[in-house]
């Protein structure tokens, strides 16, 4: 080899070594994205066909719906991957209120079990919600009493509780976030990691090299401040404030190798085809 070729074989070699790399993460969409005048058959293999990879479905108490969306995910090939548990916010783990708390336990197991018959390892909570009638160690103290009376039915159907970040004024930071989860002591709960909805008072890129191996989910969306005076507003992927290229370094750094679950409004084909679209280049750095 001469100095020549060496020098342009090494050039290619650190060019290669230092281009962003395809993360490696299953695309999943919601459910609710896809176009609610289709059957659920149909949905499962539209999400199929515009290159998803998992799908995450709300809490069925319903069995016949149940059925008929295992069906669905059998056939097109589409796994549901984890179930976004519906009874939270109207029913919070945190109320003083016992009628409310267990309204909350009955949702959840029905999402433990609705996660197990569909072949979902995990299961989405938001663990509690601070306002006048709840203060902030309250809410702490009591989700984390319910949620440990969950563990053993987690445990024995294999099924992960995910806790998530939301807009409902607790685990502000990354690290109160880590510490909630660290107290539990189990490998039945982890985080659920919404990547739009810390853009308000942080930085998406910092609560992931925090949270680190605490997180099993993703939650994908984009966000950012308009108007005056400046207004939360959720929009497209990669129309908002979040610097993707971090972000995609910062899961890259931790070793992420799950899945993340794009959350938008939905749409038509066409809509959808383009979401799919900016999710592949966030996951490839582009």
């Amino acid at each position: 080899m001469n100095r020549r070729t060496f020098l342009a074989t090494a050039s290619a070699s650190a060019l290669a070594a230092a281009a962003p790399q395809r993360l490696p993460i299953k695309k999943a969409v919601l459910l609710d994205m896809l176009p609610s005048q289709l059957s659920y058959a149909a949905r499962f293999k539209l999400g199929r066909d515009l290159g998803f990879e998992e799908i995450e479905c709300p809490t069925t108490p319903d069995e016949r719906i149940a059925v008929e969306l295992k069906r669905a995910s059998e056939s097109s090939g589409l796994r549901i991957h984890s179930v976004m548990n519906q009874a939270h916010w109207k029913y919070p783990l945190s109320s003083g209120d016992s009628a409310v708390v267990a309204e909350s336990i009955k949702g959840m197991e029905t999402s433990l079990r609705n996660a197990h018959f569909w072949g979902a390892d995990t299961v989405l909570l938001v663990p509690a919600v601070v306002n006048p009638q709840t203060r902030y160690r309250d809410a702490w103290v009591r989700s984390q009493q319910q949620i440990r009376r969950l563990i053993p039915m987690a445990q024995e159907l294999k099924v992960v509780i995910a806790v998530e970040e939301v807009w409902n004024k607790f685990l502000l930071s990354p690290v109160e976030f880590a510490r909630y989860v660290d107290e539990f002591e189990s490998p039945w709960i982890r985080a659920y990691f919404d990547v739009g909805n810390v853009v308000i008072s942080g930085y998406p890129q910092d609560w992931i090299r925090t949270l680190g191996k605490r997180i099993v989910k993703l939650h994908i969306k984009d966000f950012k401040f308009a108007g005056s005076p400046r207004q939360a507003t959720w929009t497209a992927l990669r129309e908002g404030e979040i610097d993707w290229s971090e972000v995609h370094h910062a899961l890259a750094e931790i070793g992420y190798a799950g899945s993340a679950t794009v959350e938008l409004p939905g749409g038509d084909e066409a809509y959808l085809r383009e979401v799919s679209k900016r999710f592949d280049s966030i996951l490839t750095g582009a």
